[in-house]
């Protein structure tokens, strides 16, 4: 997958784990993007490590499903350190 795809990957991944994941996120759509992007990395990591499989095809679903779970847990993880750094300024 090229560049373009991890892009794109990147991008809807990281909106579906938005839309999944509850409350409000300080970052715009360049933020959604990298986190998508890096999401799909770690989903790649973890699916190769738990479940013996890693991003395939642009078109497969394990490739969408790995990615969609790499962006919540890094989305999940930007939660925890933008929330812990507002509560410490505010």
């Amino acid at each position: 997958m090229g560049i373009l795809g991890w892009i794109v990957l990147g991008l809807i991944a990281g909106a579906i784990a938005k839309a999944i994941m509850p409350g409000r996120d300080p970052g715009g759509i360049i933020i959604t993007i990298v986190l998508g992007i890096v999401g799909a990395i770690v989903g790649g990591f973890v699916g190769s490590a738990l479940f013996g499989t890693g991003i395939g095809s642009f078109f497969d679903l394990s490739t969408w499903l790995l990615a969609i779970l790499g962006a919540l847990i890094v989305l999940g993880i930007y939660h925890l350190v933008t929330s812990r750094g507002h509560r410490a300024r505010g």
